[in-house]
């Protein structure tokens, strides 16, 4: 049943400022809709996402600003005419929660691209015209098209990653066939997105090969993630080795690459994804046209495309490598992924530590 109002008071940390410091705050979630889901937050991940909208950087965040598009819970209401899902359902929130729902986008399952702009799930105008507020929260309140089954038995601390992450790098994987047994793909850098291009790429039976600055993550890419291959990238005799032998690239990395370097490593007809945002992107037309090959961008994925990977993820035994905290040490986690000291998703136990 839907509730008549909402006397809920919902306790979450936000930022006041570009300091980009949070700190407990107190604030209102929007009445259940008849199509709404109300869940208590269980888990959030945290995404370097959160530290570009709490630190301004983009000049239009709205404080105080509550992080968080990483979201699992439980559902503890629905409204009268959400059918999907049910009290005490696990269920997952990614990085939107809403869209046109009439565009030939929409239509298609790929909300994300919506013609009219998907409305993000923290710093975003939501149906009531309030500003939206993530999920370093006790709970939240969304139309049951934005929100996702967590499949049975599957860890919901591990399913949190998978909402932004997990869906960026499996989109473009599945958009450009990066799932085809036998074939080769290199990513480029190895955090929190590139971790798990690396399991995805394994499961799917390609031969992979990660390419790092930094040699210190050599061991636990071959034996922890399980790669096939680890190159030491600023090894320009390692990268010139390799040339044509990808038959894909995906660029998890949001620092300055060579594209030309990495471009001579594709096979005829290769394609460069790329997900992470380095400050420009700048190549020879020979690098793409001698070789008829691509580069293509991407960000998050649809709900269709969502609600597949958490099952595929579910089915093949896939799980992000998480440190779970309390949100108490949430200032210091960001600082933390920041330096890119970890491993590799840190993913915030709210229902534990946030009361």
């Amino acid at each position: 049943m839907a509730s008549s109002q909402s006397t809920d008071n919902c306790l979450g940390w936000a930022a006041r400022d570009p300091s980009g410091v949070l700190s407990p705050h107190n604030f209102s979630r929007r009445v259940v809709g008849s199509d709404d889901v109300s869940l208590d937050i269980a888990y959030c991940g945290v995404c370097y996402a959160d530290i570009v909208w709490t630190r301004n950087v983009h000049g239009t965040s709205k404080y105080p600003l509550v992080p968080g598009h990483e979201i699992v819970g439980i559902v503890k209401e629905v409204g009268s005419g959400v059918q999907r899902f049910k009290v005490g359902d696990p269920v997952g929130v990614g990085t939107y929660v809403n869209s046109c729902r009439e565009c030939e986008y929409c239509n298609d399952g790929l909300e994300v691209q919506c013609s009219k702009g998907s409305v993000l799930t923290f710093d975003g105008i939501d149906v009531d015209g309030t500003v939206t507020k993530g999920g370093y929260s006790t709970y939240i309140v969304v139309h049951q098209r934005y929100c996702y089954k967590i499949p049975e038995n599957y860890p919901l601390a591990s399913a949190a990653p998978l909402l932004c992450a997990g869906i960026t790098v499996y989109t473009p994987m599945m958009r450009h066939n990066m799932n085809q047994p036998g074939k080769s793909l290199g990513v480029i850098g190895l955090g929190g997105l590139g971790h798990l291009a690396v399991k995805f790429g394994k499961a799917f039976g390609l031969k992979v090969t990660v390419f790092s600055t930094s040699i210190s993550k050599k061991e636990e890419a071959l034996n922890l993630l399980g790669a096939d291959n680890f190159v030491l990238s600023s090894d320009e005799q390692q990268m010139m080795a390799l040339s044509k032998s990808f038959d894909f690239l995906i660029n998890t990395a949001s620092g300055d690459i060579p594209f030309d370097l990495y471009l001579s490593l594709l096979k005829t007809a290769g394609t460069l994804a790329l997900v992470g945002f380095p400050s420009e992107v700048k190549f020879s037309p020979g690098s793409l046209n001698l070789g008829m090959k691509c580069i293509a961008g991407s960000i998050t994925g649809g709900t269709k495309l969502t609600q597949e990977l958490l099952e595929f993820c579910a089915s093949q035994k896939i799980y992000p490598e998480i440190d779970i905290i309390p949100i108490q040490y949430v200032n210091e986690a960001l600082e933390r992924l920041i330096t890119k000291d970890v491993k590799y998703r840190f993913v915030i136990d709210i229902g534990g530590s946030l009361k």
